[in-house]
């Protein structure tokens, strides 16, 4: 765990979405509690009660995340739902700014879907601002990512913080592609190299490292994408935040090309 506190979290625009948790954790206002796997791995795939049972035995010093939920006196696992945190929606750090109540944070990895900068900018806070990150497809591809398990109201509350007072600039959506995992561990996802690009579609061609954990139905997950103007287009390509990062990506790119619609790189239920 980097810190104890959210406030002391790394953080700065020119890094997001960089330094984000690296283990489970229990996201509180005023702590930040490391969590550890559950012994046993589920067989199935997970979605509603059996999500919230496994999310739930996660463990802090023998204490489930039930019991530290309970303890904090929050909403309770059986009245949270799994939403898929990208890019600043995962940093402690941001989450403190937003005035998000706790919420249990899981690293996974998501499978045939990446994360790309969506063709935006916000200047709430900084010049010349952050690009926030959407989803987008990618055959073959995978990398790391994370999961929440918030209330309705959180998840309101951060579809809010991305609309910038502009409701339905961001949409809370499900996907209908791709799968989800949790993942216990490093995940080294694909080189810029191992996309392989004919001048219409990219595909990853290099096999993908073995799961680490149980899948998540990912059909009853809940994301936040960019509706406005969807992600950037790179010439027909994705600009990936695991190949390029946020100050690159507004130095080199933003702006010098155009946009990808939302319904066009994403499937959703």
């Amino acid at each position: 765990m980097e810190n104890s506190s959210p406030r002391l979290w790394t953080y700065t625009p020119s890094n997001s979405p960089v330094a984000l948790p690296k283990q489970p954790l229990l996201y509180h206002p005023n702590e930040l509690v490391p969590l550890e796997f559950p012994r046993n791995t589920a067989e199935q795939t997970l979605s509603g009660k059996l999500l919230q049972d496994y999310c739930g035995s996660f463990t802090s010093n023998s204490h489930t995340v039930h019991d530290l939920l309970q303890a904090f006196d929050e909403a309770p696992m059986s009245e949270r739902r799994p939403f898929l945190l990208l890019g600043e929606l995962a940093n402690p750090y941001r989450l403190q700014d937003i005035g998000l109540g706790s919420m249990p944070i899981f690293t996974t990895r998501i499978s045939g879907l990446c994360r790309t900068y969506a063709d935006a900018l916000d200047n709430r806070e900084v010049k010349p601002g952050v690009h926030h990150i959407t989803l987008a497809r990618t055959e073959g591809w995978w990398e790391s990512a994370h999961l929440g398990m918030a209330t309705v109201e959180q998840m309101k509350r951060m579809i809010a913080w991305l609309d910038q007072g502009r409701k339905g600039t961001w949409r809370p959506v499900k996907p209908a592609e791709g799968s989800l995992h949790f993942e216990n561990g490093l995940l080294p996802s694909p080189l810029l190299d191992n996309v392989s690009w004919d001048g219409a579609k990219e595909v990853v061609e290099s096999p993908a490292p073995a799961f680490t954990g149980c899948e998540v139905d990912l059909s009853t997950v809940m994301v936040a994408v960019h509706t406005q103007h969807g992600c950037y287009d790179n010439r027909g390509r994705l600009a990936r935040c695991v190949h390029i990062g946020q100050r690159e990506f507004h130095e080199k790119m933003f702006r010098r090309g155009s946009s990808k619609k939302w319904n066009d790189i994403l499937d959703i239920v």
